[in-house]
């Protein structure tokens, strides 16, 4: 059986940024480009009418923002949203508008990759009218431990290191080698408990202790075990929202 694609409009008062995203998008099997928006009052119209599966909002554009046109949208007709911005900080009123990720300007190939992944995951239960279905995230690992099988709980890992083809999970003073490598684990974990920090890390959110910004645009994590982790500028915007959104609790 075919599959069904997912429907993705560009709301970007930038013609060059609607162009760039529209030309990966064309080599991305499973999307559908079907509206282009260049300002906010156009695309609350359009989007209400069309009611994509997914858009890329501009945050900030003259008029009306990016983040007033989700608002604008009813919240159970509100498109799946990955929201674009030149900056890589946000303000708590997005947090009700549940976006998949956040892209930093100009926006890396592997940081869209893994937004159009998250956004194949979340698909599936995204058209389901249940509305109590579980979120599609993992719970548990299970790896081997010399020669017995471990379930690890997602909420005893602590961060998460690549290791070429697979990964290295911390769980305190213990760790466990799994079969993946990081970029799938990323699309396996909550993004509101972990978020990717570097291409060769991810965090648990309730780790991080310190953020200091570094001159270009990258930041220095201090984790609660005293461990340093550079965060790389593309991963700036969604773990800056996962931080707010977790002290806001």
């Amino acid at each position: 059986m075919k599959s069904i694609p997912i429907r993705v409009a560009i709301v970007d008062d930038e013609p060059l940024a609607r162009l760039a995203l529209r030309t990966r998008l064309e080599n991305r099997p499973g999307f559908e480009l079907v509206a282009e928006y260049g300002d906010g009052d156009t695309a609350v119209e359009g989007l209400a009418a069309l009611r994509p599966d997914l858009v890329f909002v501009d945050v900030e554009m003259p008029g009306r923002s990016g983040l007033e046109v989700l608002r604008a949208l009813p919240s159970d007709s509100r498109p799946m949203a990955v929201l674009v911005t030149a900056y890589d900080s946000f303000a708590l009123q997005a947090f009700d508008l549940a976006a998949l990720d956040y892209l930093l300007k100009p926006v890396d190939d592997e940081r869209l990759d893994e937004a159009l992944d998250r956004a194949r995951r979340a698909f599936p239960w995204r058209r389901q009218s249940d509305a109590t279905q579980p979120a599609p995230w993992i719970q548990t690992f299970t790896v081997r431990a010399g020669a017995s099988t471990v379930l690890v709980r997602t909420s005893e890992v602590e961060r998460i290191e690549s290791d070429g083809d697979y990964a290295t999970l911390y769980v305190s003073e213990k760790t466990y080698l799994v079969r993946e490598r990081l970029h799938q684990l990323a699309m396996q974990l909550d993004p509101l408990q972990f978020q990717r920090v570097h291409r060769s890390a991810i965090v648990r959110i309730d780790m991080v202790a310190e953020l200091r910004a570094l001159t270009n645009r990258d930041a220095m994590l201090r984790l609660r075990d005293g461990r340093l982790l550079r965060a790389s500028r593309t991963y700036m915007p969604a773990l800056r929202e996962a931080l707010e959104r977790h002290n806001a609790r």
